[in-house]
């Protein structure tokens, strides 16, 4: 356990407030108090800070009960925290970026010369939690009012995903036009009863909600129908989708199976092409070979080609694309006497 003065001496900074005179009356701000002190760790070292408290000087003044004090030096930590917005952003990058277990954390804090040991780290981590948690909000908020100015309200959209099978589901409920996560909770159960708690705070927030959006689950359905019967409902459009056309996905399946089946001889190909390279180097031929194997390259490519089914499928995307180099192959061939072929172009064929 850490001692009570376990930060040590630090330099003594005093702050006052950015302002010298009453926004109201103009009058000379005077010291009136300590607001308070506290030594803080930052990530350039130990301070001492002092925050001073001023007051408007002229007592008839309408406002001359008002505390003034620095905007820096509320910046620099938490209410009742001795370490800095600085330390607290670099916890929560080595917990959610590399991971870090606790010990690690404090390990690498104490290493940067930030004194601290696993309860303060677990204790720094849950503040930087409170600090994420507020500032999501207020992005929140931010956004669902532009996205109302802009459209007149928000579109909900809610999905659950469940991880692995057995284990809670996962509830998202997200705005549609600006993309915008405003809860995501696991849930032990997936009745409507339980699903209207994630949905009453957002209503609550008093936006206007112009539309539904959600899967065929009845109790996703049946949850908003209760809570908002009056906002048109809608069926996600993928989901509607991928029901209806199962059969042109399985059909498109088998045309990009063909399709990958027809391109099985690109390997000779390359082939030809590296027995040119090693043969006739810095000829005509060498530079042909160059052309080809960018042809070769982009095929390649396409056989990656995975789409997005059932809006974007992968087969047809295949032909497609498979047209379009044909197309352009046989345009290469035309020029410069390419359309009778010669004796570098029949290597290719």
């Amino acid at each position: 356990m850490l001692s009570k003065n376990r930060l040590g001496a630090a330099p003594k900074i005093y702050f006052k407030p950015e302002m010298n005179n009453c926004p109201h009356c103009e009058s000379k701000l005077a010291r009136s108090h300590n607001a308070w002190k506290k030594k803080i760790s930052t990530l350039s070292g130990v301070i001492h800070a002092w925050s001073m408290a001023y007051v408007c000087s002229n007592e008839n003044c309408t406002h001359a009960g008002v505390i003034y004090k620095s905007a820096e030096a509320e910046a620099l930590s938490m209410k009742y925290s001795s370490y800095s917005y600085d330390v607290l952003c670099l916890v929560g990058e080595l917990r959610f970026k590399h991971h870090r277990t606790r010990k690690e954390i404090a390990d690498a804090l104490n290493e940067r010369g930030i004194v601290t040991s696993e309860r303060y780290a677990q204790s720094l981590y849950e503040r930087y939690q409170t600090l994420l948690a507020a500032s999501l909000d207020e992005h929140v908020k931010q956004s669902l009012a532009e996205t109302t100015a802009q459209n007149g309200g928000i579109i909900l959209s809610m999905d659950g995903v469940q991880p692995e099978k057995g284990n809670e589901m996962l509830y998202v409920i997200r705005e549609v036009f600006s993309g915008t996560i405003l809860t995501a909770q696991n849930m032990k159960s997936g009745a409507a009863s339980e699903l209207r708690t994630l949905i009453d705070p957002i209503i609550e927030l008093g936006y206007p909600i112009v539309g539904i959006v959600s899967d065929g689950q009845v109790s996703i359905r049946q949850a908003f129908e209760s809570l908002l019967p009056d906002v048109p409902y809608q069926y996600c459009q993928y989901h509607y989708l991928k029901d209806i056309a199962k059969s042109v996905v399985d059909a498109d399946r088998k045309l990009k199976m063909e399709l990958k089946k027809s391109m099985r001889g690109l390997r000779d190909v390359e082939r030809k092409i590296e027995q040119v390279e090693n043969k006739e180097p810095e000829t005509i031929s060498n530079t042909e070979a160059q052309v080809a194997k960018g042809y070769v390259a982009a095929v390649r490519a396409l056989l990656l080609e995975d789409g997005e089914p059932p809006l974007e499928l992968p087969g047809m995307i295949i032909y497609e694309r498979a047209q379009a180099i044909q197309a352009s192959l046989a345009r290469c061939l035309t020029k410069k006497r390419a359309s009778s072929p010669s004796r570098s172009s029949q290597n290719f064929q």
